[in-house]
C-alpha cells in the first residue's frame, strides 16, 4: 500500500463516485457489526438463500464501483502495477482471514477482498486489452460480461457435480460448493460451502466489467443528459433482465447467480446515475462531505473495520456477572443494551462502530492522508 499526502483526486475524479463508494462502505460497516446477531432488523441481514435484501446489494455495488474506478483512475495500467495491486488486496484479505490467531487449520481462504482482487485484475487487464473508441470498448467489455454470465448459468444448471444432480442450487449441492470442497476443504466459511467461492467469482467478474462499461460511459465526451439517460436506461434494463432470469435462475448472492449479476448491476447503474445527476450535474454537494471522507479512504475503512471488530472479539474482560466475555460483548451489554429495545440497541452499536471509524478517517482526510493500493 502507498500513503498519499495531498489532493484526494485527479482531475477526472467524480465526487458522485466517491459518495456512492462512501454510502456503500458505510452500509457495509453497519450491517457487518451489529451488537447482537439475534436482534437485527430484516433489511440489515442477507437473504437466507434465494432472493435479496438491501444488504445483498452492498458487495456487488462495491465491485461495480471498482469497475467504474478502473476507467477513471490515473494509476498505471502496466502488467506489474495491476498485479501488484491485486496481490496487495489479496494479501490483505488473507491476513484479515487469519487475524488474530493465524491458525492454519481454521484459516478461511476465500473472502471478500480475495474476490475483489481477482475481479479487479481480470477487469483491469480486459480494459487494457480492448482498444478502439469508447463505444467499441464498451460494447466488447459488455459482451464479455454477458458471456461470463451466460456461461456460468449453463455450467451451474447443466453440469452435474460428482455424485450430485445438475441444476441443484442448494447450499451444499450446487456445483460451486463441490468445487470449493474439493480444493479448499476445511478452509471455507461454512464446512460445506462459501459465499465467495471459486466458481461464483466468475459472474462476479461480470459485475466488475459492467462497472467498467458504466465508467466508459461517464468518461465519454457526450452531453451530461445523454450520459444520464444511458446509465438510467441500462439500470432499468438490467433490473428487468435480472428479474426475468430469476424465473429460471433465482437471484442469489451466495452463489452470485447470473440473474443477481444483472439485477444488482442495474440497481448500481441507477444509483450511480442518481448520484451523478444530483452531485456532479446539479451541484448539490452540501450533504456529501461525510460520504466523500468514507469513500476516499475505502480500503482503510474496510481493513480498519475488520481489525476493530476482530480485536474487540479477541480481547477478553470480566463481564458484569463476573464471567469472562469478549470486549465487544462487554461494551454492548454495559452501554447499549440499557439504552434501547434489543434491535435498536444492536443497531446503535453498529452505528457507534461507524462513528469511531469515521472519526479516524475524518482526521486523515483533514491532513490529506489517503491510503492507496
Amino acid at each position: 500500500m502507498a500513503t498519499v499526502v495531498g489532493p484526494a483526486a485527479a482531475s477526472t475524479r467524480l465526487v458522485s463516485l466517491d459518495v456512492f463508494r462512501g454510502l456503500t462502505m458505510a452500509s457495509m460497516v453497519v450491517v457487518n457489526n451489529p451488537g447482537d446477531w439475534g436482534n437485527v432488523y430484516a433489511p440489515l441481514l442477507h437473504a437466507p438463500w434465494h432472493g435479496w435484501t438491501p444488504t445483498d446489494l452492498i458487495f456487488p455495488f462495491f465491485l461495480f464501483i471498482v469497475g467504474v474506478s478502473i476507467t477513471l483512475s490515473g494509476k498505471s495500467t502496466s502488467t506489474a502495477s495491476i498485479l501488484r495491486r491485486g496481490l496487495i488486496i489479496l494479501g490483505l484479505g488473507l491476513f484479515l482471514a487469519g487475524y488474530p490467531r493465524f491458525d492454519w487449520s481454521r484459516w478461511r481462504l476465500p473472502g471478500v477482498l480475495q474476490r475483489i482482487a481477482v475481479c479487479y485484475v481480470i477487469a483491469a487487464f480486459s480494459y487494457r486489452a480492448v482498444q478502439g473508441d469508447l463505444r467499441r470498448r464498451g460494447t466488447i467489455l459488455f459482451c464479455f460480461g454477458v458471456l461470463l454470465s451466460v456461461a456460468y448459468y449453463f455450467v451451474m444448471m447443466y453440469v452435474p457435480p460428482p455424485g450430485g444432480v445438475a441444476g441443484d442450487l442448494s447450499p451444499e449441492g450446487n456445483l460451486g460448493a463441490h468445487v470449493d470442497r474439493a480444493l479448499m476443504s476445511g478452509h471455507l466459511w461454512r464446512p460445506d460451502w462459501d459465499p465467495e467461492g471459486l466458481l461464483s467469482t466468475v459472474p462476479a467478474i461480470a459485475t466488475t466489467l459492467f462497472g467498467v462499461v458504466a465508467g466508459l460511459c461517464l468518461t465519454s465526451a457526450q452531453p451530461e443528459t445523454r450520459t444520464l439517460r444511458a446509465l438510467a436506461a441500462a439500470g432499468v434494463l438490467g433490473i428487468i433482465a435480472g428479474y426475468a432470469w430469476h424465473i429460471v435462475f433465482p437471484i442469489n448472492k451466495n452463489i452470485w447467480t447470473s440473474s443477481y449479476v444483472l439485477f444488482t448491476a442495474g440497481a448500481a447503474a441507477l444509483l450511480l446515475a442518481l448520484c451523478y445527476w444530483a452531485i456532479d450535474v446539479r451541484g448539490w454537494r452540501g450533504w456529501t462531505k461525510p460520504f466523500v471522507i468514507l469513500g476516499t479512504n475505502a480500503i482503510t475503512l474496510f481493513v480498519g473495520s475488520a481489525l476493530l471488530v476482530k480485536t474487540m472479539n479477541w480481547i477478553t474482560v470480566t463481564g458484569p456477572e463476573g464471567n469472562p466475555v469478549a470486549l465487544s460483548r462487554y461494551i454492548y451489554i454495559s452501554w447499549f443494551v440499557p439504552m434501547a429495545a434489543p434491535k435498536n440497541a444492536s443497531l446503535l452499536y453498529a452505528i457507534a462502530n461507524l462513528v469511531v471509524l469515521f472519526a479516524i478517517l475524518a482526521w486523515m482526510y483533514r491532513r490529506r492522508i489517503f491510503l492507496r493500493v
